[in-house]
């Protein structure tokens, strides 16, 4: 009996949650946004149907264009990291390598996460994708 209503309250708040769902594991907090996005411990991240170079040039170019300061960039075969402060915030883009089409980046704005300015972050580097 416990378990089935311990089910029941589990489905009754994923249905409450609708698109935007947001679960705490282990002090781990974790959240999805539309499927497009996961948040996690502050990090925003996407994965986009391009290759790794395009996905680079791209935030490369996002970071340029909302003028970032003290940019530092470190680029491997599979992964890249950019650090930049834009508008007094420091910013971490990390860049990785999943398949030969899909590359996945994680956005951290801020000390703890900013889910606002990452969705700014991630919807600039969109736009610079699909310019390329």
């Amino acid at each position: 009996m416990k378990y089935k209503i311990s089910f029941l309250i589990f489905l009754t708040l994923l249905l409450l949650a609708g698109c935007n769902a947001a679960i705490n594991m282990n002090g781990k907090i974790i959240g999805v946004h539309s499927g497009q996005f996961l948040y996690q411990d502050g990090n925003l991240i996407s994965n986009y149907n391009a290759n790794i170079d395009s996905v680079w040039k791209a935030c490369e170019k996002s970071v340029a264009e909302l003028k970032a300061v003290d940019v530092q960039k470190e680029r491997k075969i599979s992964t890249g990291i950019i650090k930049a402060i834009i508008q007094d915030e420091k910013v971490t883009i990390k860049v990785e390598y999943l398949e030969r089409n899909l590359t996945s980046v994680s956005v951290f704005v801020g000390m703890v996460g900013n889910n606002m300015a990452s969705r700014l972050i991630h919807d600039k580097i969109i736009g610079n994708i699909t310019k390329q």
